[in-house]
């Protein structure tokens, strides 16, 4: 039996939602944005490796566009950005948002690596 698309999207992202909320819960600070590079990095990592392997449409959808379309979080990203920078914390937003795009193209790159490996 074929699952349409929609729902393998839809269970997904409720899966990532969830994991996105946990994360949150377990890992937050006040100093910085730690629980979102956590989530970006690791959804970077599972979408590189889904890619990577060419997984089947149906796990694309469910893992790559469902579980880490709503656990990473790009919109949350830039709005921390801008918050550190609004106050007066600069330095900080510039290497949160270097940190993030180098972390993330990395584990993309490692995830790439491992699945050859495999």
């Amino acid at each position: 039996m074929e699952i349409p698309a929609a729902q393998l999207v839809g269970f997904g992202g409720a899966i990532g939602a969830i994991l996105r909320y946990l994360v949150g819960e377990a890992i937050a600070a006040e100093s910085a944005p730690v629980d979102t590079l956590t989530v970006n990095v690791l959804g970077s990592f599972a979408l590189g490796l889904v890619t990577a392997v060419a997984a089947s449409t149906e796990v694309a959808l469910l893992v790559g566009t469902g579980i880490c379309g709503s656990f990473t979080t790009y919109s949350s990203f830039s709005v921390e950005t801008v918050r550190l920078w609004e106050q007066g914390k600069q330095k900080q937003a510039v290497g949160y948002a270097g940190v993030t795009f180098a972390l993330c193209a990395l584990v993309v790159g490692l995830a790439w690596v491992l699945a050859g490996a495999l």
